[in-house]
């Protein structure tokens, strides 16, 4: 066999995050966050280089501290699907994956919209399935708030049991072409669905026909044991925050011991983490860059804003520049930023915190620069090359979601200089070899199950 037949395939993605604490917005380099020439820009650019997919990520409702939208956070974003259905439009190969909650959504609509990308985007679309259970950003539905915490992954899992049950309920060869009569539907090739349980109550007909993929390739992102477990029984794809070698080495073999327990092929699931990337002419250019954009991406009202989140308390006159606040938290007031998660216990947190400043005689700021880093990759394009492949090849992961630093050019580098090197090693495509994601990524094409009945 060659060095090319022998190794493991990576698999890339990019990630456009939109104005958040990753993102350098006040970059005079970084473009706007809603205007679609970014999307393009970053979707053609990410195609060029043949990646796999091009990633949205979604927020419900704008996050709030103390009251106020924080500026330094999600401002805005666009619809996930109708960007994805333009981004179809101006691209041919590349997979298009929407984060959408199974929380506020209903399975019809989103099997509808999903099976409609698909068709659309000629077997492209891929569901990034997310659950919420949180009060604040379920005010901005009907019904706000309703659902408990531990019923979220049964939600979930019910919302993919019919929306898959409403793809199979057409054949793949539902629709006829017959060049004298026209188009037509094939007699008893779609059939009527129904389902009862516990958070979904539906019965009908579904009205689009199965996409080219079958079913939407289906991402995953959860870490707790039940989001692990979900992955296992539902996933294609886990969407994994394990950047480090060792944790993700674990994860990896965690996670793929579920899919053998449930009866599943360990290739039949991808695990494909974050990460970032910085590249530089040399090593000490690249860890210095690197640097730089760590701090742009915590200013100082940034590092201020997270500690109060921990504290619980206003915390304005706070230097950043200088040591933690002296002052205990405040266990009651737990709730100064809405829309993110929760640090954990305060106090166990402080005195964590306050130990890690100390030690390494950090600021307020220097402290979340280390607390929000993602680990990633930082080096010469052949050393970032060598450890991705590392990774790959050693089962710390199946590849990785690049997210950039800036919107829409801040992985131009690493498209340019990585990714090539990728391919001449034979670990990541010269070309694609087929047109659907399921292609690209390796996975089969489901077969219909025609268990759908009134």
């Amino acid at each position: 066999m060659t060095r090319r037949e022998t190794r493991k395939q990576i698999h890339l993605g990019v990630h456009f995050p939109g104005v958040n604490n990753t993102t350098v917005w006040t970059d005079p380099r970084s473009g706007s966050q809603i205007d679609f020439a970014s999307f393009e820009a970053l979707a053609r650019k990410a195609e060029e280089a043949k990646l796999d997919f091009f990633f949205l990520a979604e927020g419900l409702r704008l996050r709030e501290h103390k009251g106020r939208i924080h500026d330094g956070d999600v401002v805005g974003r666009p619809d996930t699907l109708p960007v994805l259905a333009a981004l179809a439009a101006v691209t041919e190969r590349i997979g298009l994956v929407g984060t959408i909650n199974t929380t506020f959504n209903e399975p019809f609509e989103l099997a509808r919209q999903f099976a409609t990308l698909d068709i659309l985007s000629g077997g492209r679309a891929a569901w990034n399935l997310v659950t919420s259970s949180d009060a604040f950003t379920g005010e901005n539905f009907r019904r706000g708030g309703y659902l408990d915490h531990a019923d979220r992954y049964t939600r979930a899992a019910e919302v993919v049991e019919v929306a898959r049950d409403l793809w199979d309920s057409w054949d793949d060869d539902a629709v006829v072409a017959d060049p004298a009569t026209g188009t037509f539907l094939r007699d008893g090739a779609v059939r009527p669905f129904a389902h009862t349980g516990p958070q979904v109550d539906v019965r009908g007909t579904f009205t689009t026909p199965r996409g080219p993929q079958g079913h939407p390739v289906l991402f995953q992102a959860g870490d707790s044991s039940d989001g692990r477990d979900f992955a296992a029984s539902t996933a294609d794809v886990i969407f994994s925050m394990h950047s480090t070698f060792d944790d993700g080495r674990a994860f990896y073999e965690d996670v793929k011991g579920r899919l053998v327990a449930r009866g599943r092929d360990r290739d039949s699931l991808k695990i494909i983490p974050a990460t970032t990337v910085v590249v530089g002419d040399t090593d000490a250019e690249a860890q210095e860059l690197a640097r730089e954009i760590r701090r742009a991406q915590v200013p100082g009202h940034t590092a201020v804003a997270f500690v109060e989140q921990a504290w619980g308390r206003d915390l304005s006159d706070l230097d950043p520049d200088g040591p933690l606040p002296t002052q205990e938290p405040d266990d009651e007031n737990q709730s100064i930023t809405r829309g993110r998660a929760r640090h954990g216990d305060p106090r166990r947190l402080v005195e964590q915190w306050r130990s890690l400043a100390e030690t390494n005689r950090w600021s307020v700021r220097d402290l979340v620069v280390h607390l929000t880093s993602r680990g990633g990759f930082v080096g010469t394009p052949a050393h970032v090359a060598d450890e991705i492949d590392r990774y790959v090849q050693e089962d710390a992961s199946d590849g990785f979601i690049l997210v950039p630093h800036l919107t829409p050019h801040g992985l131009d580098d690493v498209l340019d200089r990585v990714v090539p090197l990728l391919q001449e090693r034979g670990a990541f495509r010269a070309e694609y070899e087929g047109p659907t994601l399921r292609d690209h990524l390796g996975l089969a094409r489901p077969r219909v199950h025609q268990t759908v009945a009134l």
